[in-house]
């Protein structure tokens, strides 16, 4: 049995015609890295000449949070010390 209102392949490859991926568009920031436009730098948190994202804060909040994190499982028991020692070996 064929369906009724079955499309064809040239409507679906007109359908799909927009569907192809494009490149990310980059383009560098004052300190060197590429970054998207219109955003801020992820390495310097500069955006139009001005930081406006504290890139040091941000690391040391995820330090205190990984530091954190760790202490609570040993605590739970769930990671001991050999298990910590090859994490930083890595």
């Amino acid at each position: 049995m064929v369906v009724r209102m079955r499309r064809n392949h040239s409507e679906t490859a007109k359908r799909r015609s927009h569907h192809a991926l494009t490149s990310v568009q980059t383009s560098k920031c004052e300190c060197g890295a590429l970054r998207r436009p219109h955003n801020a730098c992820s390495e310097c948190g500069k955006y139009k000449g001005r930081v406006v994202i504290d890139v040091v804060a941000l690391v040391a909040r995820e330090a205190r949070r990984t530091k954190r994190r760790e202490k609570e499982l040993k605590e739970s028991g769930q990671i001991t010390e050999t298990k910590n020692a090859e994490k930083q070996e890595k």
